[in-house]
């Protein structure tokens, strides 16, 4: 009998131990469950080209830019385009300026060339819609506390298209997307 109490006292016991270790597990957050930020910041776009061709025939508004977790944002407005804005961007050795040739210095660990299929002036008027000059930096437009972008220029606006230079920390992945009449390109923080 005193064998059997103490079998069944070591079950109890041995459950209670169970439970009570159990709990604590519980409580515990496991690491492999817990987000991290590089988890939440995957930027599987690449660095290689992306261009689209698009039918848009109407001018460039406007370039803003924007900051965000995973990434830096440039927004150019394309204002009235309701067929896709064509595109074309790449990482480049060195920013000339389309037409002419001539070098343009981009601040940066490494320069994102972004052509646009829009003229920063009206086609019909010919008079200039968007205020950017050859060589200087985008108006308007202010880097700081940015994790990624560094510098901007614009190049040119010829033949239709407008040519920006942006200079970002490193070679680094980006995407363009398109949102009713505006060209998005982000840049990742990170690879």
């Amino acid at each position: 009998m005193r064998r059997s109490l103490a079998i069944g006292a070591a079950f109890l016991l041995a459950g209670a131990g169970l439970a009570a270790s159990a709990g604590q597990a519980a409580a515990k957050p496991h690491r492999a469950d817990a987000a991290t930020p590089a988890d939440t910041c995957s930027t599987p776009w690449g660095s290689s080209v992306k261009s689209a061709a698009g039918g848009n025939v109407e001018p460039l508004t406007g370039i803003r830019v924007g900051r965000h977790t995973c990434f830096d944002r440039m927004v150019f407005d394309v204002g009235g385009a309701t067929d896709p804005v064509g595109y074309h961007v790449s990482y480049v050795d060195a920013f000339h300026q389309d037409g002419s040739g001539d070098p343009i210095p981009v601040g940066g660990g490494a320069v994102l060339q972004i052509f646009v299929s829009a003229p920063s002036y009206d086609p019909a008027t010919m008079r200039r819609v968007y205020p950017g000059r050859a060589g200087e930096p985008l108006p308007g437009v202010d880097l700081a506390g940015f994790a990624t972008f560094r510098d901007t220029k614009f190049g040119a606006s010829f033949e239709g298209q407008t040519q920006v230079g942006l200079g970002v920390r490193a070679r680094l992945p980006f995407r363009v997307l398109q949102s009713e009449g505006k060209l998005i390109v982000d840049v990742a923080h990170k690879w």
